[in-house]
């Protein structure tokens, strides 16, 4: 039933609603945050309807910590966000002022936006992306408000565009259940028509509401790959196999292994070379001969990620994403038998044959080959004779010359299966610039499909061949486990989502593996520590699932070795500050034999010795591999201003008095730079202050 306004959708929940409304929203992207403000300031007025919020990722514009980064954020924000419309409970959630009678329950938090907001950590739902469409269901929700798009040439139809992922799984269990909720949708002309399982009838919405929403899409702008980030994302690229499966996770550390899998595919002889002055065949040779390889991918790689990054994208675009993947068993049996070109079209009828196809045809494999795009639909059998397109009858055996210029192309390959995207406004631009056929090679479906094994298990099994799953963590402890949702005391960082099932695919796949990406060290306030660490009061991965590790200094291989050889191959990947330290932990503690010595190869592992790496290999160390949001000013100040946040407490500059210790450049030499921070004219001691700093920054990261 369509509506036009927001408020008369609000009033039609209220009267179709009998008490408590219990609303499921999809995470990040595709909430219709018009429809969610217009309900949650109606039911502000409304004590007696109590309304709980349940989802993830409430996005808002970032919060800066402190006035030079509001500064730099202002202006930048509103060039990038425009109009987008905050989310209300949001804000009202940050400021402590969510009424009593609503409550708001995520599963997973914008990293590090609610990491002191108490009420948003006691209301935190600790859960694997897998499992919230059966917890919402058991929660008996009762609405869901999702944006959608539309497209004029398919009537009747909508898609969930970016968020299909929880919102299939729970309508299909909502229905088996005979407890459909109340469903509306929002058109937003800006969303991507995303073709496919993402597709679904306009008769599912109870409300929708048009005309469409014309508001500015959320978006993560790209930001800086340093050189440890860069490093890992190389080593990692090593790791993965041609012909198989990658999973990408969030972040720098995800665009860095991009740009790295480009650069193998195009760029082949200068990746070799970075990873040779890394030394990563020379001390890990092995293991990526074993796992992986350097060559350009000949086969290609299938996407399999719940969520479609940029980085995929690209991948896609650059040719390394190139393996198509079908939606039925038989079908995939012949793709992996090579009996399918690249197109999906059959090589010739004998590869039919030699993929498995029988040689005389009866009535279901003819109607299997024809449902499935591979001969002409117009062939029909004429008493024990097939009847062709022109006419002319022959045998019944499918290797017949005539049949060659009947076959077709397979129908439903994709080449990447996604559960939700999000991503830079460049990212929506080129989906939507891509034509529907280019569009419905990304799948994006129910996040049971990617998430889990479980349903349709041969057939995932075969799609999944030799995949990798690479995610990051913030911590690794010495004896494998790992850290990637929540911080020593119970603050959540932002949860776990799908890292878990992933890991735990990787142990179940023939072929997998589960890599986790680390930065070794990091710096803050001006002091350096290990991330990896002796011990820790938390674990997202536990120990017993512990697989491959990778730092800025190399790969350990965890799988199948003992705590001793555990901790030696974490050790040789460690940042050489901290080795000793570490090392003597481990012999405390009985773990690591008394007589052991790191060997003296892995005691040079330095960021000084990636900045040489770094100065010699530019090509493959850029800032910014997958493009850029950011004016050439603006990448210096966003340096300078990371610069001075891991070196300096701003809080404190005012009785340190610590700006007055730099040799500072001129400001007419960063005039562009401090226009743009509203500083090239300082008024009063606060200001010169500041604009000290940023010439400080600006001089400590000024690129050669």
């Amino acid at each position: 039933m369509p509506v036009s306004t927001l408020e008369a959708a609000v009033e039609q929940v209220l009267a179709r609603i009998d008490g408590p409304i219990r609303l499921g929203l999809p995470l990040g992207l595709g909430k219709p945050n018009h429809f969610v403000n217009a309900l949650y300031r109606r039911i502000k007025e409304l004590p007696e309807r109590p309304l709980t919020i349940y989802t993830a990722l409430s996005l808002g514009r970032p919060r800066p910590g402190n006035e030079l980064e509001q500064r730099f954020m202002g202006p930048f924000f509103s060039r990038v966000y425009g109009d987008y419309p905050e989310l209300d409970y949001l804000d009202d959630l940050d400021c402590g002022e969510l009424p009593e009678h609503v409550r708001v329950e995520e599963f997973y938090l914008q990293p590090g936006s609610q990491l002191n907001n108490d009420l948003a950590q006691q209301r935190y739902i600790s859960l694997n992306y897998s499992q919230v469409a059966g917890d919402l269901l058991r929660k008996e929700v009762n609405l869901i408000a999702q944006l959608v798009a539309r497209d004029p040439e398919r009537p009747g139809r909508l898609s969930l565009s970016c968020n299909p992922d929880i919102t299939l799984d729970l309508l299909a269990a909502a229905r088996a259940a005979g407890r459909m909720p109340l469903c509306v949708g929002v058109l937003h002309d800006g969303l991507p028509y995303m073709p496919g399982a993402a597709e679904v009838d306009e008769t599912l919405f109870d409300l929708l509401i048009e005309p469409a929403d014309h508001s500015q899409l959320f978006s993560t702008p790209q930001m800086p790959v340093n050189a440890q980030d860069h490093a890992i994302g190389l080593y990692a690229s090593a790791l993965v196999r041609d012909g198989g499966t990658l999973q990408i996770g969030i972040g720098s550390l995800g665009d860095a292994l991009s740009a790295a899998l480009l650069a193998r595919q195009a760029d082949n002889a200068a990746y070799r070379a970075v990873l040779d002055e890394l030394q990563g065949p020379a001390r890990w040779g092995a293991l990526i001969d074993r796992e992986g390889g350097l060559e350009p991918f000949s086969a290609g790689l299938y996407g399999c990620s719940e969520m479609f990054v940029h980085g995929l994208l690209k991948l896609l675009d650059g040719g390394v994403l190139r393996r198509a993947v079908y939606p039925d068993l038989r079908l995939q049996a012949l793709a992996d038998s090579g009996a399918l070109d690249a197109e999906g079209r059959p090589r010739s009828a004998q590869a039919l044959l030699d993929g498995g196809l029988p040689q005389l045809l009866d009535g279901a494999t003819l109607a299997w080959l024809q449902e499935h795009g591979l001969l002409d639909a117009g062939i029909r059998f004429d008493g024990e004779r097939l009847l062709l397109g022109d006419g002319s009858r022959i045998p019944a055996r499918l290797d017949q010359p005539a049949l060659q210029a009947s076959l077709g192309c397979a129908r439903g390959g994709v080449l990447a299966h996604g559960g939700f995207f999000l991503g830079p406004l460049a990212f929506y631009a080129r989906l939507r610039e891509m034509d529907l056929g280019q569009r419905g090679q990304i799948g994006m479906t129910a996040i049971s499909y990617i998430n889990r094994l479980y349903g349709d298990e041969p057939l995932k099994r075969r799609q999944r061949r030799d995949a990798r799953f690479i995610n990051s963590a913030f911590t690794v402890t010495l004896l494998g486990a790992s850290v990637a949702d929540q911080v020593q005391g119970g603050r959540v960082l932002s949860g776990v989502g799908g890292q878990y099932d992933f890991v735990a695919q990787a142990h179940e796949l023939h072929g997998a593996r589960a890599i986790t990406l680390l930065r070794s060290w990091r710096e803050s306030g001006g002091e350096v520590s290990s991330n990896i660490v002796w011990e820790y009061g938390h674990a997202t991965i536990p120990r017993h699932l512990r697989d491959i590790v990778v730092t800025e200094y190399g790969i350990a291989d965890l799988r199948g070795k003992n705590d001793s050889e555990v901790i030696a191959a974490l050790l040789r990947i460690a940042d050489s500050r901290f080795q000793d330290e570490l090392l003597a932990q481990a012999q405390a503690a009985g773990k690591l034999p008394r007589d052991f010595v790191l060997e003296p190869a892995y005691r040079d592992n330095t960021p000084w010795r990636l900045l040489v790496v770094q100065g010699e290999h530019p090509q493959l160390f850029r800032e910014y591999p997958l493009g850029c949001d950011f004016t050439a000013e603006e990448q210096d100040l966003l340096r300078a201003l990371r610069w001075l946040k891991s070196k300096l407490r701003l809080s404190e500059i005012f009785e340190l008095g610590i700006a007055t210790l730099f040799d500072l450049p001129k400001p007419a030499d960063y005039a562009a730079h401090l226009q743009r921070m509203g500083l090239g004219q300082p008024a009063g001691l606060r200001e010169q202050l500041y604009q000290k700093l940023v010439l400080a920054g600006l001089k400590a990261t000024a690129v050669a």
